[in-house]
């Protein structure tokens, strides 16, 4: 800790802040009318950076904050920061209040708290420093720093001891990501980095415009990026991530991912992630006994993982990181997060005479081409026959028929492989990969009742969705689950019988293809020769897998990319029989929309007793271009244009 302290006094790059650097912001604030609602205005959010040679960075971080109104008292009476111990060490160092009537107040540091931060399903000891400031009104204007060593982006430390913990994974180079969006109007954002000069640093500042400079002094290169009058970004509902829109900054010494790509090779070769156990070999040679064909042994091995290694992560030391856990420590635990799944699928792989590797990803969004350590994710790549790598993910396809989740298509991924390798991307799944249909076939009475039958058939996604009541805590209880599906239709609605296959839970037995047999009494509201119904395609029924219908559709035009699960291929058909008499109130329908990524096609008639309704929606992609909406909307539009249908007796 003392020698931390020491580097973090020598910083050049720290700033003697008083309040003269944000008096004149303050009064600019306060003359300009669009802040006058404001619950907070940013004076000054100032990030700077000394990177030594081993890669390590010390931080400075300084804030002062215009406290408008009783909200941004409220939001700013503690103060809260986000750290790793893993990676980095983090302290508040100087927290005062000027208030609006000339007073100000010191708040001891001393006073600050270090514990660990909230945390759901992974647990590597996260932390939060926290400290205090009490009572605040409009006028206030809060100013703190924050004094930070280590390295700022590495989801996924290879075990170092407590005195190089703070030198990132690929020692000797820096990167950061910096987001330059902001929730508070800001005056002034700034991020400052301080290289040596032996360090090539290569940046893009994306989606936006700051003031960037370079200078050199004493040796070291500073880079200074600059943006002013900043305001909150406008969202979009369903829009991509912010980093594929918003502003941000990309800074790495990493000349390319290639680099990148060697480097993760060898990091968990040297550690020795994937030697096998006589155990796992045991098992692998169980799970392959007389399957000759390579591409069913790949399957069988992704999906026993999937299944059987619970996702939930604990801290066991070495190996947090960029580093896997060895094949002895995953299969013995059979727990773990994504790249315990992937390390364990690689393991079992190779003990079957395939040539597999690692791979990261950022599930969410994108990874751009400057090699900045934009990832969240690890999965796994198999060599096929023809030289090709096959990305494999047994953290998203658990109890699914795929080997990587289409929930995932679009998106980019960097493989550890001996050659190395540049980004990758995962292409487009087409819809028909993803399809569900229900066609249906009932009888309505006089009294409102029906009775029918209808057959439910999904592949890839639509597969898992519908599936998941016999994958999950319901396996034992298939009828159950399917009388739960029905009562999405009418609470009234009975289960006469059902034919789900053999093990319904079993997805590995094909696509999924059930028939239910049902009756629902005073489904239909009936009166005065008159019957509204609604056709039961057109229910809640299956609800999960209509995704796209969960799209915000008010927005006539959209400015950013958006993003539904999946694509997918939606066909509904349903043959209703009328009691004698009652004819179609509603004009006959029949309609076509969209364009080639996105369309629609419905209709909706009656011949003779017999009500006929057909719709079929096609969606080509999971992430939308902005140019993509019209044809989007209008298809969605078209696929809800047919709900509650009238009958009059005639």
């Amino acid at each position: 800790m003392k020698r931390l302290l020491l580097l973090i006094l020598l910083l050049p790059l720290c700033y003697a802040t008083s309040a003269q650097e944000w008096l004149q912001l303050k009064a600019q604030a306060e003359a300009d009318p669009t802040l006058k609602s404001s619950s907070t205005v940013c004076l000054i959010d100032r990030t700077a950076v000394e990177i030594a040679e081993t890669g390590s960075g010390a931080f400075d971080i300084y804030r002062a904050v215009l406290i408008g109104n009783a909200q941004g008292a409220l939001a700013n009476r503690v103060l809260k920061y986000d750290y790793d111990p893993l990676t980095a060490a983090a302290r508040f160092t100087s927290v005062k209040v000027y208030h609006a009537d000339g007073s100000v107040d010191e708040i001891p540091v001393t006073d600050m708290l270090d514990y660990a931060a909230p945390a759901r399903a992974i647990y590597w000891g996260a932390r939060q420093i926290m400290i205090e400031v009490g009572a605040l009104e409009a006028g206030d204007v809060v100013e703190y720093s924050i004094e930070k060593h280590g390295f700022t982006y590495a989801l996924l430390d290879g075990g170092q001891s407590d005195d190089e913990r703070f030198i990132p994974p690929m020692r000797g180079h820096f990167y950061d990501i910096v987001p330059f969006w902001v929730s508070e109007p800001t005056m002034v954002k700034n991020y400052t980095v301080s290289v040596p000069d032996s360090k090539r640093v290569q940046y893009r500042f994306y989606q936006g415009v700051c003031s960037p400079s370079v200078r050199f002094a004493d040796g070291r290169q500073i880079l200074s990026f600059t943006v002013e009058n900043a305001r909150p970004f406008e969202r979009e509902s369903n829009m991509v991530d912010l980093y594929d829109v918003a502003p941000k900054l990309m800074l790495s010494s990493t000349d390319s991912w290639r680099d990148k790509s060697l480097w993760f090779h060898g990091v968990n070769e040297d550690y020795g992630s994937f030697e096998p156990t006589p155990e796992a070999q045991a098992k692998v040679d169980q799970l392959l006994r007389g399957i000759s064909d390579p591409m069913r042994k790949i399957a069988v091995l992704t999906h026993w993982v999937a299944d059987n290694m619970r996702y939930s992560g604990i801290s066991m030391g070495k190996g947090e990181g960029y580093t896997l856990h060895n094949t002895r420590t995953n299969f013995t635990d059979r727990c773990g997060v994504c790249k315990d799944k992937a390390a364990l699928l690689i393991s079992m792989l190779r003990m079957a005479g395939f040539e597999a590797y690692p791979a990261m990803t950022m599930a969410g969004s994108r990874i751009e081409a400057i090699p900045a350590d934009h990832f969240n994710h690890c999965v796994a790549v198999v060599k096929l026959d023809n030289g090709t790598y096959m990305p494999l993910d047994p953290t998203w396809v658990p109890f699914s028929r795929e080997l990587w989740s289409s929930a995932e298509q679009q998106q980019n991924y960097l493989p550890g492989i001996p050659e190395g390798s540049d980004l990758c991307l995962t292409p487009v799944s087409a819809p028909e990969n993803h399809y569900f249909r229900i066609h249906a076939t009932s009888t309505l009475d006089a009294r409102g009742t029906l009775k029918g039958s209808f057959v439910v058939e999904a592949e890839g996604l639509s597969d898992v969705s519908a599936r998941r009541p016999f994958t999950t805590g319901m396996r034992a209880r298939v009828r159950t689950a399917i009388e739960r599906e029905l009562l999405n239709i009418s609470p009234q609605a009975r289960l006469i019988s059902y034919d789900a296959g053999k093990t319904p839970a079993d997805y590995q037995q094909g696509p999924l293809s059930m028939t239910v047999r049902f009756e629902i009494p005073g489904y239909a509201a009936v009166g005065d020769g008159v019957i509204i119904c609604r056709p039961i395609v057109k229910t809640a029924l299956y609800n999960s897998i209509y995704s796209f219908l969960r799209v915000d559709l008010s927005p006539e035009t959209r400015r950013y990319a958006f993003k539904d699960s999946t694509s997918r291929l939606v066909e509904l058909d349903e043959q209703i029989t009328l009691p004698a008499g009652y004819t179609l109130v509603n004009d006959p329908y029949e309609a076509e929309a969209g364009g080639e990524t996105v369309n629609y096609e419905g209709s909706c008639s009656q011949s003779g007793p017999t009500l006929h309704l057909q719709q079929r929606i096609s969606l080509g992609k999971r992430v939308y271009d902005a140019a993509d909406w019209t044809q989007f909307r209008e298809s969605v539009t078209g696929f809800n244009g047919i709900k509650d249908l009238v009958f009059e007796k005639r």
